[in-house]
């Protein structure tokens, strides 16, 4: 099982791990930007992904960026059908504009393992404990 990656330009940085045991690879901004503060923007890596078949990339917060500069991640679902440019939405809930750097370590991609089966209609779903209890109905 292999994680392959192409570089599309010169300032693509192949994924890290920040240590044997990280659960995700960094990934790094390719382009210069800022984020407005309470903005978002769409980062650039200039790469291009295909992960196990049997997994997805899930894009995930760095836990620095968040702590330090409230800099979070949108929308970060990589298919293992995908081969388009990865990039990355970055939202800066911080009342200040937040530089990027080509280079800097913007999120990570964590390979998760999916299951995939196939969607049956039913007329009834079978009863649970539970039921229908959601939005704090077991306790706040």
């Amino acid at each position: 099982m292999s994680f392959f990656v192409q570089k599309l330009s010169d300032k693509a940085t192949v994924p890290t791990k920040g240590s044997a045991l990280a659960a995700g690879y960094d990934l790094y901004a390719s382009a210069e930007c800022t984020i407005a503060a309470n903005g978002k923007a769409l980062i650039d890596t200039d790469l291009s992904i295909a992960v196990p078949q049997g997994t997805y990339g899930r894009i995930a917060p760095r836990s620095g960026l968040a702590a330090k500069h409230f800099i979070d991640v949108g929308a970060g679902v990589i298919d293992a059908d995908y081969r388009g440019h990865v990039r990355v939405l970055l939202f800066n809930h911080g009342g200040s504009d937040f530089p990027v750097k080509v280079g800097d370590r913007i999120a990570q991609i964590i390979l998760e393992r999916i299951i995939t089966p196939p969607v049956l209609q039913v007329e009834n779903l079978e009863a649970t404990v539970r039921g229908s209890g959601g939005f704090g109905s077991t306790g706040a």
